[in-house]
């Protein structure tokens, strides 16, 4: 049965992991097999269940313990809910929780990139993408347009980042994903790399010749710079998507989701 605890003190430290401490502090980038992450609101903290992660505890709104989190508490056993009042959750954390609810959960131990690619068609490969509203965003699309697992560079932005759980709507924990060196790990795999980027030897999106390719990896480039000029050049295609007006670019998410739609698995 849970523990709930009524939090009188901002300063309380059994509550650090919601208000204290910073995303690299959360992932313990040292071990991060032993690190937390914060999944925020009932539907998404659901669906992380679903998927087989453990909440380590809940801070949630006292109205909720009976409301919206009472069938998470069910069903999370034994641990510690923490509870107060809105306004001193807000000053807690920082920001009014917009569903009552935060789950701080054990991060998984991810799967190995030979793991990721071992049965899939279709991948994505976020090179460099910074912004967490991004990464979420491309995790969403991914989950509802059919991508088997997604390799992140090492200089991208975390998917358990706070933001990036919460735009993805829970995405993240439904699309296999792990850490890549290089999008170049792919080939091994039987895999064709397809740079989306503008150059002069860029072929459409609806290309015909991709259709026929069986195993294909997307590489999506980071916002405002875009993919390397070394992954482009190493990539087996480069592909642009036709537009009008002039527009040349559309935000790496938006492109993701267009991508990932064109290049389905028939």
């Amino acid at each position: 049965m849970a523990h709930i605890c009524h939090i009188t003190a901002l300063d309380d430290g059994r509550i650090k992991v919601y208000a204290r401490l910073t995303e690299a502090q959360l992932r313990n980038e040292l071990h991060p097999e032993d690190g937390v992450f914060i999944a925020e609101s009932p539907k998404v903290i659901r669906v992380a269940m679903e998927a087989g992660y453990r909440a380590e505890s809940l801070l949630c709104e006292e109205r909720h313990i009976e409301g919206d989190a009472k069938d998470i508490i069910a069903r999370c056993g034994d641990i510690d809910v923490y509870t107060g009042t809105r306004e001193m959750l807000a000053q807690l954390t920082g920001y009014t929780l917009t569903r009552g609810v935060l789950a701080a959960m054990k991060r998984p131990q991810l799967p190995a990139v030979e793991q990721v690619c071992s049965n899939a068609r279709r991948l994505c490969i976020i090179q460099g993408v910074c912004d967490a509203t991004n990464t979420g965003a491309i995790f969403r699309s991914a989950a509802a347009l059919g991508i088997d697992g997604i390799l992140l560079t090492r200089d991208s932005s975390d998917p358990l980042n706070r933001r990036s759980v919460r735009v993805s709507m829970g995405s993240v924990f439904l699309v296999p994903w792990t850490w890549a060196d290089s999008s170049e790990e792919v080939r091994a795999f039987g895999f064709k790399t397809v740079a989306m980027a503008l150059t002069d030897k860029s072929i459409p999106l609806d290309a015909p010749v991709l259709q026929l390719e069986e195993r294909l990896a997307l590489v999506m480039g980071t916002e405002g710079d875009g993919l390397p000029r070394e992954v482009i050049e190493g990539a087996d295609y480069t592909v642009r998507i036709p537009m009008h007006h002039g527009v040349d670019s559309l935000n790496v998410a938006a492109a993701s989701a267009v991508a990932f739609w064109e290049l389905r698995k028939r």
